[in-house]
């Protein structure tokens, strides 16, 4: 039994959460045989806690609870404790997160959870106190309960497990259906979230808000396909107002988790790479779409942050930053006028503190969030931006908050795809060399000796076998990387990753993808995400890649797959249309006009540059680029009979599986890729 001041199981892991756990007094295991064959020797439950290492709450059941000597005692008497890092192992994570949800209506974590030896749940809950508050129950009479419940009724409990376990695994199980997707969910999705809009501060819903960028860039192809104003208003309106609120971090840039209120001024302070990246690409499409120069400064801005503070030394990035800093939320990022007067002088300080909204009252127990909610002016922010570099010096002084250095294959997936756009649109080298260290970092290390892609690195050890978060994202990030840079072997990894993922996680008798592949430890059930919620889900993502890799490379296989995702998952997506955002990013995809365009010149990429800084000018989300390669023509065969015409840089253009006369002047490319007729 691990005691205060003596370390547990826990400190022999690499997850920063489960090291933050190491020192508690409960007898921690991580999951592994060793404690489920302790747990069935020993004929008791298992408590399984998941979290994540800049998790709030799980830090306060941690001190409350997990640190606390008489806690301990009733966990090392009566169960076995094991403690799981959501982000390591999202399949055990998502399996015991759909039981919570459906026993009791809720989720989120920490997520608590008793079960069987036999991994077969039968209690669930998320974060308690140690004891009962008023209505909510305390986590020590919880535990006396069931462990008197275990000893005098154990064939109950049993039963009741095995039956939530089957239950779970029909609920999981998702069979293809006759029916495809059509226009209609797309109008209903549209609607559903113009209704949700929330007019004055943008956003969708009431307080607590969350960013849901694949809503927005959903909305920016309904817009482009059905010239409905409404949906890019939304889109303008809401990263305008998130850009305003406190959720931004306007000293160091880059977007906390949620915002507690509906005008997003007190953030949840945690900030995670994964919404950082899609958000980046939201304001970069914005940006395209608009060409205010507003959304291009935050893009900037949010990867500027992710280079300065999240980029590991290798070249991928790091999961998190923790909300929490010396045990109190927020403490990192809030200021008095004092302080500000101190470091900028009394006139400048003045009229930062007008500016940002920092008074004496504050806004946030007693200090400030930096804002702009009030402000209507928004081009004066470059009038403070060497005042903020001093504040920025200055708060750099200060203690940070924990930072989770993990790197995830999945989330660097995400970012790298947010870089790659970046250097797209914004024709910045820099954004393309981020990309690059991180994407050649993940190839190099984050694969075992069989090809297959691993989920987790952290101080040189690579582990876990990739989800298929982890291919799906990280193809993504490919294929962005490709249509950025046009060097081939980005393209050649996006499809040998394509290949790894049909070969292990393709469900050959009801469609889709599982979470899990067929090499990976075979949990109480093989579940298929299709949800797309703080990220897109694995299915959703893998459709739309597998869509403009059939458009890139010709083999009409990869959109069989695509469209089969899109079956299997109809009747469920039908229900509520707009919980699946990004899966209808990718039916707009199939459903629209789209545009290929094979560039071919007799001088290397260089002479290229012009055609394709023209492409890109626009949001053209339907649109995929080819740069003519030889090295590429294994995997595209009909690249071989592209050629350039009178030895001048040539585009050869096809729309609705219709191609044009190749052409060799700028002006005819811009007459070619005018989009304004976009239809379905």
């Amino acid at each position: 039994m691990a005691k205060n001041g003596q370390p547990n199981r826990l400190i022999h892991e690499k997850s920063p959460y489960l090291l933050q756990h190491a020192y508690n007094p409960v007898d921690w295991f991580p999951w592994s045989e060793e404690a489920f064959t302790k747990a069935e020797a020993e004929a008791k439950p298992i408590f399984l806690s998941i979290g994540y290492s800049t998790c709030h709450w799980c830090h306060v059941m941690e001190r409350e609870s997990f640190e606390d000597q008489e806690i301990a005692e009733i966990l090392n008497r009566s169960f076995i404790s094991i403690k799981v890092d959501r982000e390591e192992r999202p399949d055990i994570d998502h399996i015991y997160m759909t039981v919570c949800q459906a026993m009791t209506g809720q989720g989120g974590w920490p997520l608590t959870v008793v079960m069987t030896p036999e991994k077969q749940p039968f209690f669930s809950g998320t974060y308690f106190p140690k004891t009962g508050q008023g209505r909510m129950v305390g986590l020590r009479e919880i535990l006396l309960q069931i462990a008197d419940l275990w000893n005098t009724d154990r064939v109950k409990v049993l039963a009741a497990g095995k039956n939530i376990s089957q239950t779970l695994e029909d609920h999981l199980s998702h069979a293809e259906s006759s029916g495809d997707l059509d226009e209609a969910v797309l109008q209903d999705a549209f609607h559903t979230l113009k209704e949700n809009f929330d007019p004055v501060y943008g956003g969708f819903g009431q307080a607590p808000k969350f960013p849901t960028p694949q809503n927005l860039c959903f909305l920016l192809r309904y817009w482009k396909v059905y010239h409905e104003d409404q949906a890019l208003k939304i889109v303008v309106e809401t990263l305008t107002h998130m850009f305003q609120g406190g959720i931004y971090d306007h000293i160091g840039y880059g977007f906390a988790r949620y915002s507690t209120d509906e005008k997003w001024l007190i953030p949840h302070f945690e900030k995670m790479l994964y919404d950082n990246a899609l958000l980046a690409i939201a304001y970069l499409e914005t940006y395209q779409a608009t060409k205010n120069e507003l959304f291009k400064e935050v893009a900037e801005e949010i990867l500027t942050y992710i280079q300065r503070d999240m980029t590991a030394p290798e070249g991928g990035f790091y999961s998190a930053e923790d909300a929490d800093s010396e045990g109190v939320e927020g403490k990192f990022y809030l200021w008095t006028p004092g302080e500000i007067k101190a470091i900028l002088g009394e006139n400048d300080g003045e009229a930062f503190c007008r500016f940002y909204d920092i008074t004496q009252k504050g806004n946030f127990e007693g200090e400030n969030v930096p804002n702009l909610i009030n402000q209507k002016t928004l081009s004066q922010t470059k009038i403070f931006q060497e005042q903020r570099a001093k504040l920025l010096e200055e708060r750099e002084k200060r203690i940070h908050p924990f930072k989770d250095d993990k790197i995830l294959t999945s989330w660097n997936g995400l970012m790298v795809a947010a870089f790659s756009i970046a250097a797209r649109v914004l024709e910045d080298e820099k954004w393309a060399q981020g990309a690059a260290r991180c994407a050649d970092f993940i190839l190099k290390k984050l694969r075992n000796d069989n090809g297959r892609l691993l989920a987790r690195f952290r101080q040189g050890e690579a582990a876990y076998l990739g989800y298929i978060d982890d291919y799906a994202f990280l193809t993504w990030g490919l294929i962005e990387m490709y249509q950025a840079s046009f060097q081939p072997k980005y393209l050649q990894e996006a499809l040998l990753l394509s290949q790894d993922l049909v070969t292990h996680f393709y469900d050959d008798q009801k469609g889709g993808f599982f979470l899990y592949g067929d090499d990976g430890e075979q949990l109480i059930a093989r579940p298929k995400e299709i949800y797309d919620g703080a990220t897109p889900s694995g299915n959703s993502v893998t459709a739309l890649n597998f869509l403009k890799l059939a458009r890139l490379t010709g083999q009409h296989e990869w959109e069989e797959k695509a469209l089969g995702i899109l079956r299997t998952f109809s009747p469920t997506v039908s229900q509520y249309p707009s919980g699946y955002s990004y899966l209808l990013m990718a039916l707009l995809f199939r459903l629209s006009d789209t545009q290929e365009i094979v560039l071919v010149s007799p001088n290397g990429l260089s002479s290229l540059r012009e055609m394709i800084r023209e492409i890109n000018h626009q949001f053209r989300p339907f649109t995929v680029v080819l740069a003519a390669d030889q090295t590429l023509e294994k995997d595209i065969p009909f690249m071989k009979g592209y050629t350039p015409q009178n030895g001048q840089v040539t585009a050869y253009v096809c729309r609705n599986f219709s191609c044009q006369a190749p052409i060799t002047d700028i002006n005819q490319l811009q007459t070619l890729l005018d989009d304004s007729q976009i239809q379905m």
